[in-house]
């Protein structure tokens, strides 16, 4: 319900405000570190520690010979308590940051689940046996040979992570559900791409933490808590799908800013670097067979010369990064793109490093010769992760069930082999007319056989010898464009494929819903389930029916579900899976209290929004002292030659429905935001035949004010009403609306059938008493406030206290808290979905005032 917003003058800004306000910060920080006393402490050594060391550059090569763990510093030098000392070092202001940030928000949660002694156990045993098992692993391997032990000996490490991590695996087996699979798969995640990607000592020692403390973890776990309501495994799964699909599109980027380059998959990242020799230098040089670690770097580098092999490199990445955004939101034409770019360069990758039985010229190693076995490890690794990616897709297809529309994935494919067969056929055309702008001089078979190579990525293709390359600069656009080409076709196709998921009610849905809502009711809110702009839900069985909007991909109800009881828990939970199956999150919004045990018994978070306010017709009396502001409107009305008309909107003339119009238009000009929707009504609602509405008109036949009423049903026959539409004359009498509200529930008293009168609810208002104070309340509390200035929820609360009503409660239920700042921003667009960068900052300096 749209409402006048009552004028409160609430004068000028008290200056003693601040002091309180401090007052209150110092005092909530007080809290936090009493809450959090060691992880508090371990940020404020790290910030000391850094002070005195070197906040930008780091500790000095002394304190880091001395305090830093590695190879030389505990198997050569015999520091032996360098694994402790060194977790209280930075390398550089960035790193610090990062650090300060996990010591208070990781370890500080980890300290909150586990408690201050469990986790100074917790942490120095992550540190101290990460990075003695790794330091083992070093000694292991360079008694051996092996090439990456030996060539990072003598790197010396200062990580604050490996303890933060390690911790924090620990207390995953302490968190509930969600946050469980959520540490443990963001903890893995990060520290198995560093390890591909910069392969540094930290980054083992980090990844062996982790482990570490899942095995802690394991063995100090608390009894097994009852399972509360939560989704089977499928969302958890896309969205460990889409984690690792995310971690090998972004992994070259950690190559990059890593400070060595020691990954398995750290060549990847080196193609992104600039500095390279001349075409002609690498040619003469890097013959086939003549194969170095220096060679290999320059192949690769010459190779991505130029924007073109820059995009062929980052555009399978960026169209991986797509596939991951469509697995978390359950797309099925999402998984098929994952998979089959990560099939297609595993098979490219194995074909040019002569790991397939038939290969054209690739580089071909001699696999009798041990010599560089590590060189053989690297080779198959770039084949087999995304190989595997691919296949653990493949075998979770099923828990990706949004299809895009009708024929979309058809043109997908028909538009990518076309253009691919299209460049392939243009490259060999031009490229023959353009033999002699290459070195060597090409001929057509040459040609022919380097058209795969123009679409693959080039670090599948480092260890692959160059025939030839292009020395002029048509043919170096020719070389390096169909490609790039090929894949912004790919990239953009992708993008709008997965825009074009077919969701969506059936023809007969709006019919449907009226027949269960005359049967059944569904509350006092159930009618706004009609209105335009809501999809549409049912059971199996078609018995119960769900209304619910998506913004951002947040599924919000429009009210209860309507149906009989007996099948509210079904629904529920069926409509639950419907949305975690399309990658939403859903919110149940504005629930009675008769729905609290049905989301207790599932396990879902419950959160007060509004307060709905109910008038008994049957026990409607304006006798009394409290009354007195009701009598008034009611005789100032009388006296003004002012009447009631109860109508509905196709029973009125064009001139009233003109008045109404302009009624509204004045309204909504007096505010400087946009009009509200969602569950609040505008002129378009008023136009339907159900709903009535009670007119101010005075004998003139000029509309003051108007109201519409929603109708509740049960069994076929209406059982209450509720207020919906609220707009008024700015020079209207005083006390318009009250004379209208009063002169419905004196009608409505004259019907026994009629139980109720809702006054409807004020959204983000409550009727007294503040907000438990928790991260929820804090979030709608602020929505509510921002809003007030403009809107007046609350103004418009305490004008519904006139009427002495019955103060229900309204509540939203959630199942994931983690969303509650999406959901947030979900409800304010829902309420707002015009709203415009210009609003918002009207909003906000509302808010400010």
């Amino acid at each position: 319900m749209t409402g006048t917003k009552i004028e409160n003058d609430s004068g000028k800004r008290d200056p003693t405000r601040s002091r309180p306000m401090r007052r209150d910060v110092f005092g909530s920080l007080r809290r936090f570190a009493g809450q959090r006393p060691f992880a508090v402490a371990y940020a404020v050594s790290l910030l000391g520690v850094a002070l005195v060391s070197g906040v930008i550059t780091g500790p000095s090569r002394d304190i880091r010979l001395l305090l830093g763990t590695g190879y030389e510093s505990v198997i050569e030098s015999g520091h032996w308590w360098s694994p402790l000392t060194s977790v209280f070092f930075v390398d550089n202001g960035a790193e610090l940051v990062l650090a300060l940030a996990g010591a208070v928000i990781i370890l500080g949660f980890a300290e909150r689940m586990m408690g201050t002694r469990r986790t100074v156990v917790v942490f120095l045993s992550t540190s101290i046996l990460g990075a003695t098992i790794g330091l083992g692993v070093q000694y292991l391997g360079v008694a051996g040979g092996e090439m990456w032990s030996r060539g990072v000996s003598e790197l010396w490490a200062v990580d604050p992570f490996t303890p933060i991590l390690g911790s924090a695996m620990v207390a995953s087996y302490f968190a509930g559900p969600l946050w469980r699979r959520r540490m443990r798969v963001l903890g893995l995640s990060t520290v198995l791409v560093l390890v591909l990607y910069s392969g540094q000592p930290s980054d083992l020692y980090r990844l062996l933490a982790v482990t570490v403390g899942l095995g802690i973890g394991w063995l100090f776990r608390p009894a097994v808590r009852v399972a509360s309501w939560r989704r089977s495994s499928d969302h958890e799964t896309r969205t460990l799908l889409a984690a690792i699909v995310g971690m090998v599109a972004v992994g070259p980027v950690i190559t990059i800013y890593s400070g060595a380059r020691f990954g398995l998959l750290a060549p990847l990242g080196l193609l992104l670097i600039q500095d390279r020799p001349t075409a002609g230098e690498i040619v003469d040089r890097c013959l086939l067979g003549d194969v170095t670690r220096q060679c290999v770097q320059e192949l690769s580098l010459e190779r991505i010369g130029g924007a073109g092999p820059v995009l062929v490199s980052l555009l399978p990445l960026l169209t991986l990064v797509v596939a991951a955004f469509g697995l978390a939101r359950g797309r099925r034409f999402a998984a098929w793109l994952a998979i089959s770019i990560n099939t297609g360069l595993a098979l490219l990758a194995a074909w040019y490093y002569g790991l397939l039985p038939i290969s054209g010229q690739p580089y071909v190693w001699q696999w009798q010769s041990g010599r560089y076995w590590e060189v053989t490890l690297i080779l198959v690794v770039s084949v087999l992760v995304p190989l595997a990616v691919a296949l653990v897709i493949l075998g979770n297809l099923r828990r990706f069930s949004i299809a895009s529309r009708s024929g979309q994935r058809r043109r997908f494919l028909l538009v990518t082999v076309g253009s691919f067969a299209a460049l392939s056929i243009f490259y060999i055309g031009v490229g023959w007319l353009l033999r002699d702008s290459f070195r060597p001089a090409v001929s057509l078979l040459d040609l022919l056989v380097d058209v795969p190579e123009r679409f693959v990525p080039v670090g599948f293709l480092r260890l692959e010898r160059v025939s030839f390359l292009p020395i002029d600069p048509l043919a170096t656009a020719l070389y390096h464009g169909v490609g790039a080409a090929f894949w912004i076709v790919v990239f953009v196709g992708a993008i709008i494929c997965l825009r074009s998921a077919s969701v969506g009610p059936t023809g007969d849905a709006p019919g449907r819903l009226r027949a269960l809502l005359s049967a059944h009711g569904g509350g006092s809110l159930g009618f706004m389930t009609t209105w335009n702009g809501n999809s549409l839900w049912f059971t199996a069985s078609g018995r119960t029916a769900i209304a619910y909007r998506v913004v951002n991909g947040i599924a919000i109800t429009t009210s209860e579900p309507v149906g009989p009881p007996s099948e509210a828990s079904d629904a529920v939970t069926s409509f639950a899976r419907m949305c975690d199956d399309r990658g939403w999150v859903a919110v149940f919004y504005s629930l009675h209290e008769s729905w609290h045990p049905v989301f207790d018994s599932m396990g879902w978070q419950t959160m007060q929004v509004g307060e709905e306010t109910l008038l008994r017709p049957s026990s409607w009396s304006t006798t009394g002292k409290k009354w007195q502001d009701i009598r008034s409107s009611i005789n100032r009305a009388d006296r003004a030659g002012v009447r009631a008309v109860w109508t509905s909107y196709r029973e009125l003339s064009p001139a009233a429905t003109t008045q109404i119009a302009e009624i509204s238009e004045q309204w909504v000009q007096e505010k400087e935001l946009p009009e509200l929707g969602f569950t609040l009504g505008g002129l378009d609602e008023l136009r339907d035949p159900a709903v009535r509405l009670m007119l101010a008109v005075d004998s003139a036949d000029r509309v003051h004010a108007v109201t519409s009423w929603l109708p509740s049903y049960r069994d076929g026959t209406i059982v209450g009403w509720t207020l919906d539409f609220m707009r008024r004359r700015p020079d209207s009498i005083n006390g318009v609306m009250e004379f209208l509200i009063a002169r419905t529930a004196e009608l409505m008293q004259e019907s026994a059938h009629i139980e109720f009168l809702s006054l409807s609810v004020a959204p983000l208002a409550q009727s007294a008493g503040s907000r438990q104070g928790g991260i929820a309340d804090r979030l709608l509390d602020y929505l509510g406030r921002s809003l007030e200035p403009v809107y007046g929820f609350r103004s418009l609360l305490l004008f519904k206290r006139k009427f002495q009503p019955e103060f229900a409660p309204v509540f939203m239920a959630f199942s994931d808290p983690v969303a509650l700042p999406e959901i947030g921003l979900a409800l304010a667009r829902a309420y707002l979905p015009s709203l415009s960068v210009r609003d918002v900052v009207t909003l906000m300096r509302g808010h400010g005032q």
